[in-house]
């Protein structure tokens, strides 16, 4: 609910908290509240949720449950390659793994399939470069502290510090963080470059 980069257009001003609301029918006529899964009474919840500029009317068809993922002891079973430890020949991803998002199940099930493939067809499996978002969810997967392991997302924590010159050393955090977003393309395009070598004509 951070309200980045959404400033109200009548006062110019950055709210306290911006809220998604997400189609969830073709008549238009259902939202979804995202993020509002919490413990309060059914009751309760109507009432603060009331509160809220333009849902003072609303009419709530379905209210908020707390969800809790299942999901394996990564550290203790899994290989950087998405393998089980016990038996090579089973992949794990998407939230069974311990990811987060969207995105992040979409990519763990990327690199089990790309690494299934390689397998039958006699390479060894492969890991993205640890510079890059998915090497790191992958490693942390992998090497996270199994006695504590919870599910992750894709986020600059869980990624190695760039190596920076002097200079670069004294750029603000985001600064820094768009140089490490650049190492993180350049190593995921020398590493889909070699997943997909191209022969070039003579």
């Amino acid at each position: 609910m951070k309200p980045v980069g959404l400033k109200d257009p009548k006062t110019g001003r950055l709210p306290y908290a911006a809220l998604l609301l997400r189609q969830e029918n073709l008549r238009s006529d259902s939202y979804n509240l995202v993020g509002f899964q919490n413990h309060l009474r059914f009751g309760e919840q109507e009432r603060i949720f009331r509160l809220i500029p333009g849902l003072e009317n609303a009419n709530f068809t379905r209210l908020g449950q707390i969800h809790r993922n299942t999901f394996i002891n990564s550290p203790r079973l899994l290989l950087p390659t998405l393998q089980s430890r016990k038996d090579p020949r089973v992949f794990f991803a998407g939230q069974i793994c311990g990811v987060e998002g969207y995105v992040e199940c979409i990519a763990t099930g990327l690199m089990a399939g790309i690494n299934a493939v390689r397998i039958i067809s006699g390479q060894a499996p492969v890991t993205p470069p640890r510079e890059t978002a998915i090497g790191s969810l992958l490693h942390y997967l992998s090497s996270a502290e199994p006695d504590h392991f919870q599910p992750e997302n894709i986020n600059f924590g869980i990624m190695p510090p760039p190596s920076l010159s002097a200079s670069e050393k004294r750029l603000g955090k985001r600064e820094k963080h768009l140089l490490q977003t650049k190492y993180a393309l350049q190593a995921m395009k020398e590493f889909a470059d070699f997943l997909n070598p191209v022969s070039l004509p003579h």
